[in-house]
């Protein structure tokens, strides 16, 4: 779950940053229009997707123009057929112009990414398994890619470095053990999950004595995944991540296993095609 704070700090930094980038010192092709010219503009997709992204838009035309009307036909996270219509924009003609480039960049990006997170929670219909992102984002756009992730079903890991421990090799290497590692995170904050990455049965039961919330099962093998779940006996919640795929979700799934993480969700993005016309 990402707090209001963060998410409305996040949707108002991504802004300044796409207006600053593509505006610069000013929209010159937008002179081309009478000052006073107004317009309705619709955008539509060209492909099926899941909708995601309404605050960015909203927030973006607060900045260019707050006399713009932004309109939704359809709520925040409704899955479009291709060539439908879901965005009504009337106001002054430079000012459509001048936002519909990155007003369309944040739809089709958070778009995609919640597209593909409910093609792939859709296979798990049915299991126990939930499926999680991890920090694998695009640079500068983690909130917004996460927030996305949650429109299309699935569920946020940790946003940051900030917010829970994801104990690893190295840190168990400088740490001394894993227990080591376990009960110094509890001393620094007791409040924060504390997951441990393991490689081998050993290290599982390690993790299992030192009280880890969650253990991630780093590239087991299926067979290894079913024992280790029978092992675990609920006695920490068991996270499966390395190399799966589209193909290979549901039968990770029928393990047993508690999670999927997968960073393909964020990192290899298929943008949607979008397109804005005057009417």
């Amino acid at each position: 779950m990402i707090p209001n704070s963060l998410l409305t700090e996040a949707i108002q930094s991504n802004i300044r940053f796409a207006l600053s980038e593509d505006i610069g010192t000013g929209d010159v092709t937008a002179l081309l229009i009478p000052a006073e010219q107004t317009a309705t503009a619709r955008v539509i997709t060209r492909e099926p997707m899941v909708l995601a992204g309404q605050p960015w838009v909203d927030a973006l035309f607060q900045q260019v123009d707050p006399q713009v009307s932004v309109e939704w036909l359809v709520p925040e996270g409704t899955f479009l057929t291709a060539n439908s219509a879901f965005l009504r924009l009337s106001g002054n003609a430079r000012s459509l112009l001048t936002g519909e480039r990155p007003a369309l960049n944040f739809i089709q990006t958070l778009s995609g990414t919640a597209t593909k997170v409910h093609e792939l929670v859709g296979l798990l219909a049915g299991s126990k398994t939930q499926l999680l992102d991890t920090r694998k984002t695009l640079p500068c756009l983690r909130i917004a890619q996460k927030y996305a992730v949650g429109v299309g079903g699935g569920k946020n890991h940790r946003l940051g470095l900030f917010d829970a421990f994801l104990i690893k090799e190295n840190h168990i290497m400088a740490a001394g053990s894993i227990g080591a590692a376990v009960r110094a995170a509890r001393q620094i904050a007791d409040d924060k999950p504390v997951e441990v990455e393991v490689e081998n049965f050993i290290e599982l039961d390690q993790a299992l004595e030192a009280g880890a919330d969650i253990i991630m099962l780093d590239n087991f093998s299926l067979d290894d995944m079913r024992k280790a779940v029978l092992h675990t006996a609920g006695r920490a919640k068991l996270e499966a991540s390395g190399n799966i795929t589209k193909d290979t979700l549901r039968v990770v799934a029928d393990t047993g296993v508690d999670f999927i993480s997968m960073g393909a969700i964020t990192k290899d993005l298929q943008a949607i095609d979008l397109s804005m016309r005057f009417i």
